[in-house]
């Protein structure tokens, strides 16, 4: 049973269109004394989500391009973002938006002022050599897979990575230290070998050898082990490499097949 929240699922849908669609650095701030999440390119805020309990206020600034573009689009707009783009002053550099989203209905709006604001510049890993594993993630992509060709310079950098995005900067029990598990892909057992994964577990359950032949996938079930990357808004600095690298192999449908 699914018992997410709709500002939950604001937030994980809001993360999964900013890193599938964009290379930014992920950097967290004020507004005054409300806590926010900025993505940035260079010293350039592209959007600004300041962080309530009950809900988002997202802040875009349209430069003079970016409102001539609003404005022949602006039929195209929920009646409430075309008053408040009508009540907010032209500023210096540009016209400030501030918009309350509760909901994912109020989010689709906002989504189509940031492709306004910015073209989507992500561009993902080429295919020509992934690895899949059963759930449907790069295995080739993964610090932990021995099976492919990747390379033990490009392991030890998907390890700092790993450590700076999921330990906070300090492995704290050496999980990708020396003596970091290994694993050579899914047909023995997973990383784990004294248990088949979740992933694996469900789909023979579900009398299917791998996720991708589910009647029901993609679903939550079907997830790499770093579960704790699941998006959400955060306030925790990530940068533009680090969701290349290390975040969006492990999120559904970005790197699959």
């Amino acid at each position: 049973m699914n018992n997410r929240t709709e500002l939950e699922k604001v937030s994980e849908e809001i993360m999964r269109f900013m890193r599938g669609k964009y290379v930014l650095d992920e950097v967290p701030g004020k507004y005054y004394d409300i806590d926010c999440l900025k993505f940035r390119q260079g010293k350039k805020t592209i959007l600004s989500i300041n962080i309530h309990e009950t809900h988002y206020d997202f802040q875009i600034i349209l430069g003079k391009a970016e409102r001539e573009k609003f404005e022949a689009q602006r039929s195209d707009f929920p009646k409430e973002i075309q008053d408040l783009y009508d009540r907010e002053r032209t500023l210096h550099d540009g016209k400030w938006l501030l918009i309350r989203v509760e909901d994912l209905a109020s989010l689709e709006a906002v989504k189509q002022l940031i492709l306004i604001k910015k073209k989507p510049n992500r561009k993902p890993f080429p295919k020509k050599q992934a690895v899949y594993a059963s759930c449907g993630h790069r295995c080739d992509l993964c610090a932990h897979y021995t099976g492919g060709t990747i390379s033990e310079e490009f392991r030890a950098e998907l390890k700092k990575r790993l450590i700076r995005v999921y330990a906070g900067g300090a492995d704290d029990g050496g999980y990708w230290g020396d003596d970091m598990k290994l694993c050579d892909g899914c047909h023995t057992g997973g990383l784990d070998k004294s248990f088949n994964c979740d992933s694996l577990k469900c789909a023979a359950e579900n009398g299917v050898t791998k996720c991708q032949n589910c009647h029901t996938y993609p679903c939550d079930q079907a997830r790499h082990m770093y579960q704790g990357l699941k998006p959400k808004i955060h306030t925790n600095t990530i940068t533009a490499d680090d969701v290349t690298c290390v975040i969006l192999p492990y999120v559904d449908g970005q790197y699959g097949n």
